[in-house]
């Protein structure tokens, strides 16, 4: 992700946070969803992408989480104390490396700063490899209701190359317990583009995560760049498939998918066809945040931890991403923010518009006004995206190449580079 500021832009500075936090308090009826990020794992993963610290010491954790509810305390103090939230999302790192004592205090945490109601959307992420009975028991007893287990591949070359290996037997039973215990929702990740992918090997594992029968399968890209994540260094680029077949890999898993009643969301979410989202999809409603697709575009997102990216209001703020500098400034009674912008008008209009266009595949007149017309009519040639008095819709073709497609309008006109690092943080 990059800097939400320009070169020459002033700091986002904590007395416009304040600002941003307090406008917030004088609108009671917005609807409120909180990020957590538990930047904790047991073991680095060579493929990942995510702002994690490895650790085995209880005690950093439970430091953590001292300085976790310092920040929730901070910004409460700001906008108001027990809001209810419409959606609590716990991500990593690995969220299930906390102990259940730690689980059971990060919930005590939110909920003397939020109130979560009946209605409240509550999911957490879980590595499989850490999970036990008890835990799963106890992270239902807390409260959540929808889970995602990291499966990436489940062929052994790929997963000794990325350093995870876990076994099919034990990913399912993890699954079977998960439904046993009363979760509501069972999502599960795959990753294409990895060291080792084959047709038939990742046909494979596509074959045997629908034997699984989850609720959602997100099925994200790869990216290798050993310049801004070390430990990618022991994955030889030589061993990972070329650009096309990395894209034949993903368009086998929509094939796949799809056919067996799957339906595709936005860029890279397959859901059933009772889910909300597609409902959200089918009625023009899908929204996408820093949490991910929802049908609520109005809501406000408050991210707590490191790396963590709010949207509040016109304001698009990101926490320091180094764990240490995270706590430090908490601990000194600082907002931990990096960067942040508050966006003009023509700023939010271009971001929704672009926003509208991956999760909905289609935007109205009125709003594609806000994006490059001249660039669409390119990819109209090419047979990407359809344009007509009603407005822009995107084709299947067009389909695997949306996200490239959203990125290429951030990167055009006045001041676009700047609304090209708010689209990529966002997505």
């Amino acid at each position: 992700m990059g800097s939400l500021g320009s070169p020459g832009d002033k700091p986002f500075t904590q007395a416009q946070y304040i600002e941003v936090l307090e406008g917030l308090r004088q609108r009671p009826e917005a609807h409120l969803a909180v990020y957590i990020h538990i930047p904790f794992c047991h073991v680095r993963c060579l493929y990942c992408a995510c702002d994690t610290t490895i650790t085995h010491s209880l005690e950093r954790v439970d430091q953590y989480l001292d300085a976790l509810e310092r920040e929730m305390e901070m910004v409460s103090e700001r906008i108001g104390l027990g809001r209810p939230l419409q959606h609590l999302h716990v991500g990593g790192g690995t969220p299930n490396h906390l102990t259940e004592p730690q689980l059971a205090r990060l919930m005590e945490i939110v909920e003397r700063h939020f109130t979560l109601t009946a209605d409240s959307c509550t999911s957490i992420e879980c590595n499989p490899r850490r999970v036990s009975v008890g835990q799963l028991e106890l992270i239902r007893g807390l409260g959540f209701r929808r889970i995602s287990f990291g499966v990436q591949d489940l062929n052994s070359d790929v997963q000794r190359a990325i350093g995870r290996v876990q076994s099919l037997g034990m990913v399912r039973d993890v699954c079977l317990t998960a439904r046993q215990v009363g979760f509501d929702s069972i999502n599960l990740d795959l990753v294409y583009g990895l060291p080792f992918q084959t047709p038939s090997g990742f046909q494979a594992t596509l074959d045997q995560v629908l034997e699984l029968a989850p609720d959602r399968i997100a099925c994200f890209s790869y990216a290798h760049d050993p310049s801004k994540r070390p430990h990618q260094h022991a994955i030889n680029p030589a061993h990972l498939p070329s650009p096309t077949e990395k894209l034949a890999l993903f368009h086998r898993a929509v094939r796949t998918f799809t056919e067996v009643g799957y339906r595709w969301i936005g860029i890279d979410l397959f859901v059933l066809e009772d889910d909300e989202l597609y409902e959200a999809q089918k009625t023009g409603r899908l929204h996408r945040n820093a949490i991910g697709y929802t049908t609520s575009p109005e809501q406000e997102v408050l991210a707590f931890g490191p790396s963590g990216t709010s949207e509040i209001g016109d304001a698009l703020v990101r926490n320091e991403t180094d764990l240490r500098l995270w706590q430090l400034r908490v601990n000194n009674g600082q907002f931990p923010i990096s960067s942040g912008r508050c966006l003009d008008e023509a700023d939010q209009r271009r971001r929704q518009a672009m926003l509208y266009l991956m999760c909905n595949l289609q935007l109205p007149a009125t709003a594609a006004a806000d994006l490059e017309y001249e660039q669409l009519c390119r990819k109209a040639e090419h047979g990407l995206v359809e344009i007509s008095e009603e407005g822009i819709r995107v084709t299947p073709q067009g389909r695997y190449i949306l996200h490239g497609l959203c990125a290429e309008q951030e990167e055009l006109g006045s001041d676009c580079s700047t609304a090209q690092r708010h689209f990529r943080m966002l997505s």
